[in-house]
C-alpha cells in the first residue's frame, strides 16, 4: 500500500495520496440504490487507501446535484462521485442546460454494478399477472401511476418504454429517490413502479408481486419471472450501471488506483452480497470500458427519449 501510494505522490508532484478522508458523495437519497452500493464499498475501500471514506448523500434533480458537487470540486482525489447509470447516461440526454458537462467535466473511475429493473405491484392490485396489467391500463387509462426516483432515471424511461410497446397510457409521478416511490408504492398512493431492486423484502413478505423482469434475460433471484421481452415487448432492455466517476483533470495514477482498488473490493463477499440483493451483478472493469458501457445505454435509451419526447424538469 506504501508503495503505492508514494507512486502516486511521485507522478502527481504532490504529498502522497490519499493523506486525507476521501468524501464519495451518492446522488441519491439513503435506501436507494446507489447508496446501498457506495455504503458497502466504503468500508474495504477505506482499509485499503488507509483513509476514511466517508459516504455523502445529496440526492435531488435526478441526480445532478450530487453530480455537480463533484464536477466542481477540486481535482485532487479526495472527492469522487457514485452516480446511477441513469444520472449519466439518460439526464444529459433530457436536460438543455445542464449546470456541468458530464463529458468534460467528469471522468469515469469504476462501475459499481450493473442493475436490472423490475416491474412492481402491490399485492393487493387487481391483477395477479402481466397479461391482467396491461388488459387494466387500456380499459383504464389514466388511471393507473407509477413512481421513479425522478425525471430521467432509469425507472422513469422503463415506464415510458412499456407505455409505447404496451400501447396504454399512465400518468408519471417522479420522487427523489427510490425509497420514497417504494414507501408510496406500499401505501396506495402509486400503483406500480419499475424497481431498481430495493423491493425484494416485501416481496418476499407478500406486500408487493413481481409481474416481470426489465432486462434482456431472467434474474438469477426470480427464475421463474419472465422477461417484458419474452411477454412480447422486443428488445426491452432498461439495464444501466453505477459506478465512480471522479472531477475531470484528476491525475490518471489516482483513477488508476482507485479502479484497482474499488474492483478489488467486487470480488469481496460481503459487497458482492450487498449487490446481489439488488438483483444485480458486480462488474469489473477499466475506466475505459465503463466509459464505453454509459455510451451504449445512452444511445439505446435515447432511442425512447426522442420518441416520447422526455424532457428533464
Amino acid at each position: 500500500m506504501l508503495a503505492k501510494s508514494a507512486s502516486v505522490a511521485a507522478q502527481t508532484g504532490a504529498a502522497p495520496w490519499p493523506n486525507r478522508p476521501i468524501r464519495l458523495i451518492v446522488n441519491f437519497p439513503v435506501g436507494g440504490s446507489p447508496d446501498a452500493i457506495a455504503r458497502a464499498v466504503a468500508t474495504p475501500l477505506s482499509q485499503a487507501l488507509g483513509q476514511s471514506v466517508v459516504v455523502e448523500n445529496r440526492g435531488g434533480a435526478g441526480g445532478m446535484i450530487g453530480a455537480e458537487a463533484v464536477a466542481k470540486a477540486a481535482n485532487d482525489g479526495y472527492t469522487i462521485l457514485l452516480s446511477s447509470g441513469s444520472a449519466m447516461a439518460i439526464v444529459p440526454l433530457i436536460t438543455p442546460r445542464m449546470p456541468y458537462d458530464p463529458q468534460k467535466d467528469l471522468v469515469a473511475v469504476a462501475a459499481g454494478a450493473r442493475l436490472e429493473l423490475f416491474l412492481v405491484v402491490r399485492s393487493d392490485a387487481p391483477y395477479k399477472t402481466y397479461a391482467e396489467f396491461v388488459r387494466y391500463a387500456k380499459a383504464n387509462p389514466g388511471r393507473l401511476t407509477y413512481g421513479s426516483p425522478g425525471n430521467g432515471t432509469s425507472p422513469h424511461i422503463a415506464g415510458e418504454m412499456l407505455k409505447s410497446q404496451a400501447n396504454f397510457f399512465s400518468v408519471h409521478i417522479p420522487y427523489r429517490g427510490s425509497a420514497a416511490v417504494l414507501t408510496d408504492l406500499l401505501g396506495g398512493q402509486i400503483d406500480y413502479t419499475f424497481d431498481p431492486g430495493i423491493s425484494f423484502s416485501q416481496l418476499r413478505a407478500g406486500r408487493l408481486r413481481l409481474l416481470a423482469v426489465g432486462s434482456a434475460k431472467r434474474n438469477a433471484l426470480f427464475p421463474d419471472t419472465p422477461t417484458l421481452a419474452e411477454l412480447g415487448l422486443a428488445g426491452f432492455d432498461t439495464g444501466t450501471t453505477h459506478g465512480f466517476w471522479a472531477p475531470a483533470g484528476t491525475p490518471a495514477p489516482i483513477i488508476e488506483r482507485l479502479n484497482r482498488e474499488i474492483n478489488q473490493t467486487m470480488t469481496l463477499a460481503p459487497v458482492i452480497e450487498v449487490i446481489r440483493a439488488l438483483g444485480a451483478e458486480p462488474t469489473p472493469i477499466s475506466p475505459a470500458q465503463f466509459a464505453a458501457v454509459i455510451r451504449g445505454d445512452s444511445e439505446r435509451f435515447g432511442k425512447i427519449i426522442r420518441e416520447r419526447k422526455i424532457v428533464g424538469d
